[in-house]
């Protein structure tokens, strides 16, 4: 027995990708629906051998469904999230409209899985940032074994999290260096992307902190621990799939970086590609399409008493956003619904 599944904003990149990943991980469904707006009314997406054609999320019922997976902006979610809820389908929500509600899980099944059960309050799960997600899948078992005290984390975020528009803006970009006359102008960015990089992801704040630099640090205080100090600085770069991250880690307790090594790769949901040669590490080319968190350049930090460096890469649409979502129907299947 199987579960009756919603896809919502079935039509842009994280909506696709929840299709593929439902279908690639076996996802025990009876009956599933995409929707999408009135604007993209009868698009097809591609559901395994299937293909599916969108319906009106505006006049859809949500009555007698399982679970709907929200891949649209927080506007919409404001709207049909609660919709959806109140009928008794549990909402799994990509955006972050409810990521800081007090009342919402905020899950990453690697780390917090038990927190799930607080999804009762509203019937809603809210899915982390797609630059966190990945980080915490790292921090959590390190925290376990010398419980962290502080983070420093530089991104390097792909364009991919930005929508379909970014990642045409870095190609079109990128071929009119190539052809006179064929500049493009930036209009998704303030500055030019192609072959650039820029500190600035999301809205500034009073403090000069960027809203996606406040994201990590108050969704990992939630997710791992609200004791533990994070400082962010978030930045877009020329590639168009992977964010990458550059993490410094201070413990309570000395961890050898042999010993970081060996949790790592023992943790759910990492692979440790760390090999002090060329070429020994993983570049978020390679991650695309990829499960795994992938981690390398562990080494310990010398500058203080307990620290160590890493180097983090994940597929920003997998991990950060459609793989997680799946990973969270899975566990609410496991734990709560048990019909698969």
């Amino acid at each position: 027995m199987g579960y009756r599944i919603v896809v919502v904003g079935a039509t842009g990149n994280v909506g696709r990708e929840m299709l593929n990943i439902l279908d690639e991980r076996q996802f025990p469904i009876d009956e599933i629906e995409v929707l999408a707006s009135r604007n993209s009314l009868g698009t097809e997406c591609s559901f395994g051998d299937k293909t599916l054609k969108t319906k009106d999320l505006d006049t859809f019922d949500f009555t007698g469904w399982d679970i709907a997976l929200f891949a649209v902006g927080s506007d919409a979610t404001k709207k049909y999230a609660p919709v959806a809820a109140a009928t008794g389908c549990v909402v799994i929500d990509n955006s972050s409209l409810y990521r800081y509600d007090p009342a919402v899980p905020l899950i990453v099944p690697e780390c917090n899985p038990d927190a799930i059960m607080g999804y009762s309050q509203k019937n809603i799960i809210a899915n982390p940032n797609c630059s966190t997600a990945q980080m915490v899948v790292a921090l959590k078992p390190l925290h376990d074994r010398a419980t962290i005290k502080r983070v420093v984390v530089s991104t390097y975020q792909s364009v991919s999290g930005s929508g379909k528009a970014a990642i045409d803006e870095l190609w079109n970009q990128t071929k009119g260096k190539y052809v006179p006359g064929q500049e493009v102008a930036a209009k998704v960015y303030p500055k030019e992307i192609a072959f650039n990089v820029i500190p600035h992801i999301d809205v500034f704040m009073e403090d000069g902190t960027t809203k996606e630099e406040w994201k990590m640090v108050a969704e990992t205080k939630k997710i791992i621990d609200t004791k533990i100090k994070v400082t962010a600085t978030c930045v877009r770069v020329p590639v168009f799939v992977g964010h990458s991250e550059a993490i410094n880690i201070e413990f309570e307790e000395f961890l050898d970086e042999d010993e970081a090594r060996d949790i790592l790769r023992e943790a759910p949901g990492i692979m440790v590609i760390d090999k002090r040669e060329d070429g020994g590490y993983i570049t978020p080319a390679e991650c695309v399409g990829e499960y795994a968190t992938y981690i390398s350049r562990i080494r310990q930090d010398s500058t203080v008493d307990n620290g160590i460096n890493l180097w983090c890469v994940s597929d920003n649409l997998r991990k950060g956003a459609a793989l997680n979502a799946v990973q969270i129907a899975e566990l609410l299947g496991r734990k709560v619904l048990k019909k698969g």
